[in-house]
């Protein structure tokens, strides 16, 4: 959520960024301002009110203990007259209030200095590549017919058992994701980070405190009975456990990372961008996730996006980083990093990670904030973001990239994990 206090010092600075982030509705910024105005004129006018009942109440007594019962009398009727005035006055206040939070929660987070301009993911601006793309026989299969060669994913049966976009991993597919989950968490604790196993659902508030209600609830899988929302990555719950907390200075960086299944009703289109693991309801993924100082969270990014380019390294995988432009970004980011790996059989660069930095959007709505050591003061933290890595595609890009004749050849980082060098009939 944006502070009410910089669009009121920079509403024009306000609009011009939204504008970047190809926001339509700049008009809500002035509509915040006059309904922040009419809030303060009413919260005047209730004190007002107030000092003036609390100052007929005191002369009360004065006339009382005079014996100046008719003086009183007349003084107590003044009082039941402003008293009448105020439950209008309180209700006109809630109501300013609710509809100017209401408003406050339509604006997306700011964009930084560092996001280029531009419309859509036509204009994000690649970074870095790394790796080498391997060259593949003619006969290469993609990873949606490798799953069935080798007999690793069975989407019929999930299907079956769930609907589309659920996939069954068996034997050696089950053993891969599992291998793959257990290196992404060791790398991650090598780095810092302490490992949660959090809930799969979470309530409203939950959602709300990282800015996936009321933007994306209708991506999210909604439990009315209990009023849960299955998580749709383990970035929910995760930031959460510091909400409405007051850290210590010292304490930051809090760096946390998890594994959890994620799911979300998005795949609903056809075609081949969504064929096999490309896009799935359902689907396991690494997260990691930092509290910082706001001096240092833009050095904390870096260092997460070095973070999950040495994890597709060791995977030996060729891949590229995004910077995502204005138009493309989400809701709740200041700045993200996309990562892609290419798929050679697809012939076509898959997304496996946006790493991102929120700035204060997230933590002001969780009240997450810390004091500083030398002034006593008490700001609020940064949070950010990102997949240490999203499981469905690195799959599809590994059975893809590394198939031979004699099967699936993994990269040596995971044989000790998966317990063999590939996968094989």
């Amino acid at each position: 959520m944006l502070s009410l206090q910089i669009i009121r010092q920079q509403p024009e600075q306000v609009k011009h960024k939204l504008s970047i982030k190809k926001f339509s509705f700049l008009h809500l910024v002035d509509e915040i301002l006059a309904l922040d105005d009419e809030r303060k004129k009413l919260t005047h006018e209730s004190e007002q009110l107030q000092a003036a009942i609390n100052a007929m109440s005191k002369e009360i007594g004065k006339l009382m203990q005079a014996g100046k019962t008719d003086k009183a009398q007349q003084k107590k009727e003044e009082v039941n007259a402003h008293k009448a005035k105020q439950g209008p006055l309180r209700d006109r206040l809630s109501e300013t209030e609710k509809l100017l939070e209401e408003k406050l929660l339509l604006l997306p987070n700011l964009p930084s200095d560092k996001v280029p301009p531009g419309d859509s993911a036509k204009d994000n601006v690649v970074v870095k590549e790394g790796g080498k793309i391997p060259e593949l026989p003619s006969d290469a299969l993609p990873h949606w017919d490798l799953i069935k060669k080798y007999d690793i994913i069975d989407f019929e049966s999930g299907a079956r058992i769930t609907g589309s976009g659920f996939p069954l991993f068996k034997g050696k597919g089950a053993k891969l994701q599992r291998a793959l989950i257990s290196y992404f968490l060791e790398e991650n604790l090598k780095a810092g980070y302490t490992e949660y196993s959090p809930p799969l659902l979470v309530n409203e508030t939950t959602a709300f405190g990282t800015g996936q209600l009321p933007d994306k609830e209708g991506q999210m899988y909604f439990v009315p009975a209990d009023g849960f929302y299955l998580i749709p990555t383990a970035e929910v719950p995760i930031t959460n456990i510091y909400r409405d907390m007051i850290l210590k200075e010292t304490e930051l960086p809090v760096k946390m990372t998890g594994y959890t299944p994620c799911f979300r009703r998005e795949a609903g289109s056809f075609g081949a961008d969504v064929r096999g693991l490309n896009r799935v309801h359902q689907f396991d993924k690494v997260e990691i996730v930092q509290i910082t100082h706001p001096d240092k969270s833009y050095e904390a990014l870096e260092e997460m996006v070095a973070h999950v380019e040495r994890l597709l390294q060791t995977l030996e995988l060729p891949y590229r980083i995004v910077k995502l432009c204005g138009g493309d970004m989400s809701f709740a980011s200041a700045l993200t990093y996309d990562f892609e790996v290419y798929s050679a059989a697809q012939k076509k660069w898959l997304e496996v990670s946006s790493v991102s930095n929120f700035e204060t959007f997230q933590t002001l709505r969780m009240k997450i904030r810390f004091k500083e050591t030398d002034t006593g003061k008490t700001r609020l933290a940064h949070s950010l973001n990102g997949s240490a890595l999203a499981l469905p595609r690195i799959i599809a890009a590994l059975l893809e990239n590394h198939q031979t004749e004699n099967g699936i050849v993994l990269p040596e980082i995971l044989h000790s994990y998966f317990g063999d060098e590939k996968i094989s009939t």
